[in-house]
This record gives structure tokens, sequence and C-alpha cells, in this order.
């Protein structure tokens, strides 16, 4: 018992034991393993230690395997190997994944780690060219490290600086990006209070821009300008709402007496969008976005001038109630960004959301609210909102950027390729799909729903076939000769027994928009498309050449219905399928975030006597 257990062939491989007892197992010679790997990890020759490090580090993630292998001082044997500096590449690999995943299970304390392997696992990550298996797990054992001891962390950063680490963002590999970024939010959230402050610390100002745009810091400028109100008396912060002014109006007539130029300021803050006209900077107090949000309009107005000056000066100058607030727009939209990119929040170890486009652009965080202010405002004129109408845009402009990120753009360029893509009309599409798409819509009632509306459905397209059959069409006689175009004319009686027919003039229907597209019907592959027959006499047809795909449905969905078929057209599945769905929603209006059960509610019992009555007197 001391040296063999069962474990299992397949899955995780999973050992087990009495306190991990499986519900079903089969035994097998195969299923024996020993346990004592210091040995062959130890030996000399290469083959032998590879072959078990590699299988030390599949089986260290079982927790009974570890209890025994840390029993037996493997630890320190794994952290003595890394500290000599003979492993390098595979072995080494193997290695450190079977350190991480042994340290990981709680039973060691971190802190009993020796510097000198402290320093060799930071040479790993300072070193310009290493694996990117070992950079990895270095980077997870240095944030472990971090994370699980005060003493570990300074000693770490005495080894590792934010600096460093910055070059691993710049590789494509999105793993090494997402170990940087998790080390240095432990670095900093481990550090002192007073090293919390990217301006303060010696780091390149790119550098420190980048991380707080990265959210790499969770206590970084970002937040700490989003948490920061305006104080409408400090005339530092006022003078960036005059500058924002001063941009979009090019300092228009800025003379005259006093009233007159707080008459002026007051149209011109209303025409930037503010709720407050009088004294913007109080639009500024609220938390979040507070400072931030002026910080991205001042950003936009300078670097990006020309569609600063668009933006305000076309929603100014409307006089329909359609125009955008800039203003309030841009307060929103910053607190909507935050919140999205979760900015401010603690690091969480189980987010996925990992956006790489970030990472192209020293100041991506102002260049992104740049491109989703300008997608405001198109939303904004699609759907020809207007003040009472600016929480549903707000709402349509999350979602539009939510979806866009979700595809994962790999730069600022492909982001704005993907919110083009993303119109309003496209947005109501895609949320008709989804809501067809969803459960609620396959459940039997809505299924029984949508089969009893089915043949009203159809009786509506029937009618409409018919009705269109009696107003008649212009169809193209084929002849052998085709010297001159000649038309024939047929329609159907009001009473749907007879097709009356006869021929045109020579000259009617030459100017048909749909014959001179067609070119004469030259194609035969064309003919062929838009040909069909009535046999009414064995020795006598009609023989019909619809003048578009569109006529050729109407037609011969409307014979199909005289001679009681089934109507199979294109253009019937595609008018059936937008009917029932309208219809559907019209239906369920009411039920609007109600779950429909998926079985009628039970039948309530019989009353134990019906002799019962009313007595009104």
């Amino acid at each position: 018992a001391e040296q063999f257990a069962l474990r299992y062939a397949d899955g995780p491989q999973l050992y087990i034991t009495e306190q991990v007892i499986p519900s079903y197992f089969e035994l097998s010679s195969g299923l024996r393993t020993e346990f004592n790997f210091l040995k062959p990890i130890q030996s000399h020759g290469i083959d032998a230690r590879l072959e078990a490090l590699k299988e030390l580090a599949k089986l260290s993630a079982d927790p009974t395997f570890a209890a025994e292998f840390i029993t037996m001082e493997g630890i320190g044997t794994l952290a003595r190997l890394v500290e000599s500096g003979t492993h390098f590449g595979e072995m080494l690999a193997f290695t450190l994944t079977a350190f991480l995943e042994l340290m990981d299970h709680g039973i060691v304390s971190w802190d009993l780690l020796s510097l000198s392997f402290i320093k060799q696992i930071a040479g790993y990550v300072n070193q310009p060219m290493v694996d990117v298996s070992i950079l990895q797990r270095s980077l997870a054992i240095l944030e472990s490290m971090v994370l699980n001891s005060h003493s570990l962390y300074h000693r770490v950063a005495q080894e590792i600086t934010v600096g460093q680490l910055i070059g691993h963002l710049q590789v494509s590999n999105q793993e090494i990006q997402t170990y940087a970024i998790a080390l240095i939010n432990a670095l900093f959230l481990k550090a002192p209070e007073d090293r919390r402050q990217v301006r303060n610390r010696p780091i390149k100002a790119e550098m420190a821009h980048q991380l707080y745009v990265l959210q790499v810091l969770t206590f970084n400028l970002l937040e700490e300008r989003m948490m920061t109100k305006m104080d409408p008396n400090d005339q530092a912060q006022r003078d960036i709402i005059f500058e924002l002014r001063r941009i979009a109006f090019d300092g228009e007539n800025d003379t005259g007496g006093t009233e007159k130029r707080k008459a002026m300021y007051t149209k011109d803050y209303k025409m930037l969008g503010f709720t407050n006209h009088v004294n913007p900077a109080t639009d500024f107090t609220q938390t979040p976005p507070g400072m931030l949000a002026l910080d991205n309009m001042l950003y936009l107005a300078k670097l990006h001038q020309d569609t600063y000056i668009r933006i305000v000066l076309e929603n100014s100058s409307r006089e329909d109630k359609h125009e955008c607030p800039f203003g309030r727009c841009a307060i929103e939209l910053t607190r909507m960004l935050c919140e999205i990119l979760q900015v401010g929040e603690l690091p969480n170890e189980g987010c996925n959301d990992y956006h790489p486009m970030f990472f192209t652009h020293d100041r991506a965080w102002e260049e992104f609210f740049c491109v989703c202010i300008q997608l405001l405002n198109k939303t904004w004129k699609e759907m020809r909102a207007t003040a009472e109408d600016f929480n549903k845009v707000m709402q349509v402009v999350r979602e539009q950027i939510t979806r866009a990120l979700a595809m994962k753009p790999a730069s600022l360029d492909q982001l704005k390729s993907k919110l083009r893509s993303l119109s309003y009309s496209e947005i109501l599409r895609l949320r008709q799909t989804e809501r067809m798409s969803q459960d609620d819509f396959q459940s039997p009632p809505i299924i029984e729903l949508r089969e009893r509306i089915q043949p009203e459905i159809l009786e509506l397209i029937k009618q409409q076939r018919l009705n269109r059959l009696c107003e008649g069409s212009c169809f193209r006689k084929l002849g052998n000769r085709r010297r001159q175009e000649k038309f024939w004319f047929c329609r159907l009686s009001l009473n749907h027994k007879v097709l009356h027919y006869g021929d045109l003039d020579d000259e009617s229907g030459v100017d048909c928009p749909h014959m001179k597209e067609k070119s004469a019907l030259k194609q035969n592959k064309e003919v062929l498309e838009l040909a069909f027959s009535v046999f009414y006499d064995p020795d006598e047809t009609l023989n019909f050449v619809a003048p578009n795909k569109y006529e050729y449905c109407i037609w011969t969905d409307g014979l199909c219905a005289l001679l009681g078929r089934e109507m199979s057209s294109d253009l019937t599945r595609s008018d059936l399928d937008t009917l029932i769905n309208m219809e559907m929603k019209l239906r369920l209006l009411d039920l609007e975030n109600i779950t429909i059960p998926e079985a009628p509610p039970p039948v309530p019992k019989e009353p134990s006597s019906y002799n019962f009555t009313y007595n009104y007197s």
C-alpha cells in the first residue's frame, strides 16, 4: 500500500484512495503505478529523467499523488533541480510545471523557497530569448509567490520590475501577455500604498500610460481620474471646458461686457450638449466617470479636431429636435466603457475577457473612446433619436460595442470595421434572430401556436396570389423566328374558374423596364428558369415565360392553389416565415419576460357536489 495504488486508465488518471471513492471502476493490472519518482528524476540518464519529469508533471495535479510526493521531500528536490541551472528545454518546462501544480495544492508554504530559487525563476523572465513554455510557467510561479507571501513580494520586486515586464506585453503570444498582466496586477496589489501611484514610479511615460490604458494596474491613473470629481471652483479644470468651447467655435467674439459673454457662453455650452448650460463643470461631479470623461473629450478635441468639430456643429445647427448632445453623450459613454471593460475592479482570475487591440496603441483607451463616440453619433442619426430616446440609444450602442469586442478585434482598425457592420438595422435583425432561436421559441406551447397560425397565414398568401392573378400580367411570345418582339396578356377571372388571354398590340410592352433589362431573353438558361405551362386540353397548352422571378413565383403559386396543390416557391416560404414571425410577436407581446410553461396547468379536481346556487335575496 505504501508503494502502489489503483489509478484510472482514462480521463484525468486520478488515483483511487479511501478519500476518493469512485462510483465505478474496472480493476486492471494497468492501473498499478509506483509513487516513487525521486530516483528516476535524479538519475543520470537523460531519457529516463525526461520521461519521469513528463509523467510527474501530469500526475502532480492529483491531490493524492501530490500529498505523497511532498511527504517524500519531492518539492525540495524539484527546487534544487531548478537552482542547479542544469535543466533546459522540455526538461525544465516539465520541472516547472510539476513544481507549480504541487505548490497550488496549498500543502507547502511559499515562504520556504530560497532566494537562489527566486533569482533563477526571475532570470528566466528577464532573459531576452527563452522558451515560451518556460517563460509562461516562470511568470505563473512569480505571480503565486507575490500573492501568497508578503516577504516574497519584496524579493520578487527586487528581481523583477514592471518596466521589464512591459516587453512581454509586446509579443504576439496571448498566453504570455496574459501571464505578464497577471504578474503586474499581483505586484501592484501587494505594493505599499506609496508605490501604487503610476505617476510617482520610475517608468517611462509611455509605459505608464500604456499600463493604465490596458487596465493592467488596479490602482492606476485611469481609476483615479474616474473617481475624481470636478471642482467647479478649480480654474485649471474650468479652463479645460473653455478649451473645448474655443476649439469647437474658434473663440467666436469673446469681446463684450460680462453679461454678454455669460449669455454667449451659456448658448455655446448648450450647443456643446452639456446638461448644465450655465456651469457645465457640475456635469463632471458624478463618479464614475468623473474627470475621466473630460480627459476623453479634450483628447478628441485636440488630436481628432476635425471629427470633434464636425460632431458638435452638425448637431448644434439642427432645429428638428434630433440633435445629439455631445457633452451628455461623452460623459455617459465614458461611464459605459468603464463598465464594459470593468475599469477600477480588482483582477478576476475567472474572467477570460482579453482584448489584444489595447496593445497596439500608446493611447489605446482614448482612441477607443474616439471610435465609440463617432459610433454613438452615427447610431443616433440612424435611429432618428430625440432627447427622450437617449437611454434607448445608449442601450443600442452598448450592444454594438459589446458585440464588436466579443469578436476580439486585433487592432483599432479592425474594431472600426466590425462596428461599421453592426448598424442599428443589423442590431435589430440580430435581436430578432436570437429571440426566435431562444429556447422559449422552441418550447412545445410555442411550436403548437405556430402550427395553429400557419393555416391562416397560408390562406392569406393564397388569397394574395389569386388576387394578383386576377389583375393579370404581360408575357412574351416565343416563336421559331424572333424577328420582332410580341406579347400576350393573361389574367384569372374573378370567379377563379377561367383564364382569359389574348395578344397585345405590337407596340405594347416594348417599353416595359423588365423587357429592356432582359435584352430580348437571349439567354436560354434564363428562359428555362422562368418558363411554365398550363395544359388545358390534350393538344392545347398555354406556354408562359415570366418577366422576372417574382412574377414566376406569383403565377406558379396561384395556379397550384387553384389546383389544390401546395405552394412551394421560395417567395411563399419567405412570406410565410415573415408573416408567422410578425404574428407570433404580436400574440406574445403581453408575455414579455414571462416564462411560458412546458405543459398546460393541471385541470383542478371536480367539486364534491354540483348542487350549489347563489341566493340573490
